[in-house]
């Protein structure tokens, strides 16, 4: 057991032993204990047909027309000249229609196919530059211009979160740039958590849960954590009395707090190694490359704990050459996860008020680069939804003949995320955030909702 002796020499010697003879008092009045937590469950505006998102990042722009987008006639004009400076490429993958909503599906997604008649695919999707950085940066953020607050912040500033012992926007496994899922001027309580590291998906090394940096305490128990808290608390609300308003210093505080009730949740909800058998060959966790299972299960759980907003993430998308193998292989590590996370959110009753989204920052280009490959393009794409309101079975949207550009019921990236918003309850015009003088909002003075996929 930690003595009051060792507790000073942790906490460095300038803590002062009148200081802490305090702390029993400051701990008694729980500092800011009558403020309002951000946290906390809010009310939508309208009532919401998805509870919490899972959003499935494919970084690197999976290619469209060799997956979610059947186009037969680029495969008919296969090897014919492309705007005067290529030749098509028509997809070497074949396509066939599933369940009872006939959905053209991609043979890279056998078992994801399985799942058509709750697929919500859009074929019309669109955003405003072919360069990785930029669009990735909108697709998250709404803006590639500007620091702007993330998708998952905006969400969970918008509606709280159901578990306060839990960060309420949790990333999986994410790819640097920490901007895609910051809170920009948003309160930092609402930016985030990050656990695991992309690397080629490196997510976990065994059964146990991806490492959460800087989560335990190895020098004070638990009782000595919550009074040294308590007195950093004092000293910060004390800064913030002094200064009135001071966003940061609030998010210390809150975050400090969500850091110590996360001790004893987070590490239980990222533990799989009891899951049953049943449900790890559902989601392919004994076969080959599993990092993304594990992310995927990780999902579920931390869903069913009460997170609002989940995001998954998985590179290596940009196949400029190497079109065949590379994107077979990245179909097969994620395919089968994929579809046993839709059917395992089904079998609890979840699918229906927990939002999937499958997408990438762009697509391809119908024409070919280095015989095996395809270059960027941002003018037409695909993504998909599932459960959370939106209409399974359907195909929305399309491209040209040979799936170069969006030109029926166009979707862009304000059009989505305005979409997405209203599935949560959340009005985009509404959602707003007092800074530098303006009201701010996720889509910018821009989105329409896409009406016609919500069920």
């Amino acid at each position: 057991m930690t003595t009051r002796r060792s507790f000073l020499q942790s906490t460095g010697s300038g803590f002062g032993y009148l200081a802490f003879s305090a702390l029993s008092a400051l701990a008694a009045q729980r500092v800011g204990a009558a403020a309002t937590n951000p946290l906390a469950p809010k009310t939508s505006h309208f009532p919401a047909k998805a509870k919490r998102v899972i959003f499935l990042a494919m970084q690197g722009a999976p290619s469209h027309v060799d997956t979610f987008d059947y186009k037969p006639q680029l495969t008919k004009d296969h090897g014919k000249d492309a705007r005067g400076f290529a030749k098509l490429l028509g997809s070497p993958f074949e396509f066939s229609q599933h369940g009872g909503s006939g959905l053209p599906i991609s043979e890279l997604f056998p078992h994801v196919a399985g799942h058509a008649d709750d697929l919500c695919l859009i074929n019309s999707m669109h955003t405003d530059l072919p360069n990785h950085p930029q669009a990735t940066t909108q697709m998250h953020t709404g803006n590639f211009q500007f620091v702007r607050p993330s998708l998952g912040a905006w969400t969970l500033y918008g509606l709280g979160t159901e578990n306060d012992s839990l960060p309420g926007f949790i990333t999986l496994a994410p790819p640097n740039g920490a901007q895609n899922y910051g809170s920009a001027f948003l309160p930092a309580i609402y930016q985030g958590t990050p656990i695991g590291r992309q690397a080629r998906n490196r997510f976990v090394t065994k059964d146990k849960q991806a490492a959460v940096s800087n989560l335990s305490n190895p020098r004070l128990d638990r009782d000595l954590q919550r009074v040294q808290l308590d007195y950093v608390k004092s000293l910060n609300m004390e800064k913030l009395k002094h200064d009135k308003h001071n966003p940061e210093v609030e998010g210390i505080i809150e975050s400090y707090e969500l850091a110590f009730r996360m001790q004893d949740e987070l590490p239980d909800v990222l533990d799989i190694a009891e899951e049953p058998k049943s449900i790890r060959k559902l989601y392919g966790l004994d076969q080959g490359n599993n990092n993304f299972a594990r992310q995927c299960l990780s999902a579920r759980r931390l869903a069913e704990a009460g997170v609002r907003f989940i995001q998954i993430n998985h590179g290596n998308w940009d196949h400029h050459r190497n079109l065949v193998n590379g994107l077979r292989q990245n179909c097969g590590e994620i395919d089968k996860p994929i579809a046993g996370l839709l059917a395992d959110l089904k079998q609890r009753d979840m699918l229906k008020d927990t939002l999937v989204i499958w997408a990438g920052e762009f697509g391809r280009t119908p024409h070919g680069q280095s015989t095996n490959g395809r270059d960027h393009n941002n003018k037409g794409y695909s993504l998909w939804m599932a459960g959370g309101g939106v209409k399974g079975g359907l195909r929305y949207g399309s491209t040209d003949e040979h799936g170069y550009q969006a030109v029926e019921n166009k979707v862009h990236i304000h059009d989505w995320h305005a979409t997405i918003l209203h599935l949560l309850g959340l009005n985009h015009d509404q959602l707003t955030y007092r800074y530098a003088g303006r009201d701010f909002r996720l889509t910018d003075v821009h989105g329409n909702v896409v009406k016609d996929i919500v069920a």
